[in-house]
């Protein structure tokens, strides 16, 4: 990656960097445009990972398709002692199954190091493991289950049977004491009635005595076996208990620096989350492992760039060289302790994108509006910014009733919105979105030129739990989510496509990820900031717009070509 200095991790650059500036302020990790010395470090390390033969790791860009696991790598500019400018690398989680390789920062905590306390302690558990594995595969607890088993369905086939027989006693007496009752001899009709109520008496007794004597059976079984399985049960808590414990101990090992020294835990760093523990691979993403040897070597950070290799997860959607932030669940708290006391960039989070834009009303009357949503735009207030399609129609109409917003578009989309002036209008739009009634059309354009001129994208969705607002892939546990598209023209030079998104479902970033995954179309929409590439804009609109009027139930059609 170039030639090392005393620094074993620390990398010059191996082409002229003289042209280039100097960062003013450190990087937002979570929203940022990688500055070029970056990206010049990047291309470098991507140099040596085609080049490098030192270990070999299946990144999916060969034909191998067995154990493909692409990877995040972080590049940090750093400035050492000497003054001389250069960079870091560091890779997240492991690679070529080991956490430390020549060349790249070493984890914050090394839990398979030698003198690790990991190791024994993994060993211990891995015994129980084992023990467990004997207990739940004993021959007698297979035995005593097997022979309840059988016990039971034998039981049940009995006590049907019983139960048939007993039915049939009960309608032969009805009709015996039928007869009886018309019998002109009273003695006989009374001996008659008492015989059968001692028939009845009789059958009841069989029917308590043979479940009687089925639970005294099928009990004794059952106590064998659930000895047996609270012995299991106690050993699992056991190791329940010590990985618990090992879990929490790796955590407090994990000690990341800031720019002060101060040094601060995983446990410690996301007790104030709402997560309250840390998930799991927390501290092991580069952005974090870089920052930390900084410190630690007195390196100055300078700028930070993550960037995905490989082929792309079965669920996220990375592309390949293709850079990227840091995740807000795992790294977010994290990064927030180790940039206590440095200049970042412009926090783009803060900054109201709206502020100048107006919101174009298409159609209105006593009940509805229907508003042309601009580009970066919220539909309702946010975390820190409150302009948005709300608040503007909230003031321009005071005396509308009701919540207003039917249904929303992302910030970064643009186009057609209706909106209820009242709560019978409201609730009426509601229920046709519910229903899936309201016909909704977007163009877009995208990264790529489709083979096929039209097609069906069955991708289900949910979010991604640890990198909010983004959403994932995940046929376990996803919403269904259906997109119809149709290509409307392409542009082969520029290797775009206008297309037409006819979404079926209405999934949170149900078009953007269907665009840019790999099971979908596997070609982002321009501009798009958490999918594909940073542009002006997302070119995402949503065109057209059918509604069915709350009040007058006139079918109403709305249109609104994009600006793209």
């Amino acid at each position: 990656m170039g030639m090392k200095k005393e620094d074993p991790c620390f990398t010059s650059f191996t082409s002229s960097i003289e042209n280039y500036a100097l960062p003013e302020c450190f990087t937002f990790p979570f929203y940022y445009q990688p500055h070029p010395l970056c990206v010049l470090a990047a291309e470098q390390l991507q140099t040596y990972l085609v080049s490098q033969t030192q270990w070999q790791h299946n990144f999916g860009l060969l034909d191998d398709p067995n154990n493909i696991i692409g990877k995040m790598f972080g590049v940090l500019l750093v400035k050492n002692a000497g003054g001389e400018l250069g960079f870091i690398s560091a890779f997240s989680g492991k690679l070529a199954k080991q956490s430390r390789i020549q060349g790249f920062v070493p984890p914050v905590f090394d839990l398979l190091a030698k003198d690790s306390f990991f190791l024994p302690e993994q060993v211990t558990i891995n015994k129980l493991n084992e023990k467990i594995k004997a207990l739940q595969n004993a021959p007698r607890l297979s035995f005593i289950k097997q022979e309840l088993s059988t016990l039971e369905a034998a039981h049940a086939q009995q006590l049907s049977e019983l139960r048939g027989e007993l039915v049939e006693n009960r309608k032969a007496r009805k009709i015996k004491r039928h007869t009886l009752q018309h019998d002109l001899d009273t003695t006989t009709t009374d001996n008659g009635l008492k015989e059968l109520a001692q028939q009845s008496v009789y059958d009841k007794w069989r029917l308590k005595d043979f479940t009687c004597q089925w639970q005294q059976s099928i009990g004794r079984l059952q106590t064998k076996l659930d000895g047996l399985n609270e012995h299991i049960a106690e050993v699992k808590l056991q190791r329940k208990t010590l990985s618990a414990d090992l879990q929490n101990r790796i955590f407090s090992q994990y000690q990341f620096l800031n720019k002060d020294l101060v040094p601060k835990s995983l446990l410690d760093i996301f007790a104030d989350t709402a997560l309250k523990t840390p998930p799991a691979g927390a501290g092991e993403c580069a952005a974090p492992k870089l920052l930390h040897y900084a410190f630690q070597h007195n390196l100055i950070p300078l700028a930070l760039a993550e960037f995905w290799w490989g082929a792309s997860p079965k669920s996220e959607v990375k592309k390949h060289q293709q850079f990227y932030p840091a995740c807000i669940g795992k790294c977010q708290p994290i990064l927030k302790h180790m940039l206590v006391g440095m200049q970042l960039d412009e926090n783009p989070f803060l900054y109201n994108y709206a502020r100048g834009k107006s919101l174009d009303i298409i159609y209105e009357d006593e009940d509805i509006l229907v508003i042309n949503k601009p580009s970066e735009f919220l539909s309702v207030p946010g975390k820190d910014i409150s302009d948005s399609v709300y608040s503007r129609i909230n003031n321009q109409f005071p005396d509308a009733t009701g919540p207003l917003i039917v249904h929303r578009l992302d910030m970064s989309t643009s186009g057609l919105m209706v909106l209820a002036l009242n709560p019978q209008a409201n609730k009426y739009l509601q229920k046709q979105f519910i229903l899936r009634d309201v016909h909704k059309q977007y163009v877009a354009l995208i990264e790529g030129l489709p083979l096929n001129d039209e097609g069906e994208i069955h991708l289900p969705l949910r979010g991604d739990l640890y990198d909010r607002p983004k959403q994932i892939v995940c046929y376990q546990n996803g919403k269904q989510a259906r997109t119809l598209w149709q290509v409307l023209e392409r542009y082969p030079q520029k290797n775009k496509t206008r297309i037409l998104l006819t979404p079926y479902t209405g999934r949170t970033h149900q078009l953007r990820v269907h665009c840019a995954h790999a099971l979908g179309l596997n070609m982002p929409i321009v501009g798009d900031d958490l999918y594909g590439t940073r542009a002006s804009r997302l070119h995402l609109h949503a065109q057209s717009l059918k509604i069915k009027h709350p009040i007058s139930k006139k079918i109403m059609s709305f249109k609104v070509d994009a600006k793209f």
